[in-house]
C-alpha cells in the first residue's frame, strides 16, 4: 500500500492518450539517459529522454535508442553517428558522462512510423542546431529563464 498524501483527482488534469505528434521539426531537451542492456544480452544502448519545449506539443516526451555496443558494427557506426549529430547540436563536442548533453536545447526532427503491428509511432530522424541568433520574437523583452523551465 502507498500513501497518496491527500491527492484530489479533482484538482488534477487526467492523464490521456497520447497520440503521435505530426512530422516536424521540434525545440527539444534531452531529460533523461541511460545505458541499458539489449533484450539478447550481448550488448548495450543509450536511452534518451527528449521533452519538447516550445509549441502546441510542449512537454511531450520522445524516446531515441543509440545502440552504442552492438555484435552489429552497422548499429554502432550509425548509432555514434547520431550521437555525434546531438553532441554537434548541443555543442558538447567531447562528453564524458551522457549527463552533459541534459537541458540543453536542440531541434529534433520527428517522424511518423507505422510499426509491424499497425501503429503509428514517433520517431527522431535528426538532430540539429537551435537557431540563438534570435531567440526571441521581436518586440518581446529577453528573459533569462529558458522557456522549458518557465511555468
Amino acid at each position: 500500500m502507498a500513501n497518496l498524501n491527500g491527492f484530489n483527482a479533482s484538482a488534477v488534469e487526467p492523464a490521456t492518450d497520447f497520440e503521435p505528434i505530426p512530422a516536424g521539426k521540434y525545440v527539444g531537451v534531452i531529460t533523461a539517459t541511460e545505458m541499458k542492456p539489449t533484450k539478447a544480452g550481448n550488448g548495450a544502448f543509450l536511452e534518451l529522454t527528449f521533452q519538447i519545449v516550445e509549441g502546441e506539443f510542449k512537454n511531450r516526451l520522445l524516446w531515441a535508442r543509440l545502440n552504442l555496443e552492438n555484435q552489429n558494427p552497422l548499429a554502432v557506426k550509425i548509432a555514434r553517428a547520431e550521437l555525434s549529430a546531438i553532441c554537434r547540436a548541443v555543442a558538447v563536442m567531447e562528453p564524458k558522462d551522457s549527463c552533459e548533453l541534459h537541458n540543453l536545447p536542440l531541434v529534433i526532427t520527428v517522424k511518423q512510423k507505422t510499426d509491424a503491428d499497425g501503429e503509428v509511432r514517433n520517431e527522431i530522424r535528426a538532430y540539429g542546431k537551435r537557431d540563438t541568433a534570435n531567440p526571441s520574437k521581436p518586440g518581446q523583452a529577453t528573459n533569462a529563464t529558458p522557456p522549458w523551465r518557465r511555468g
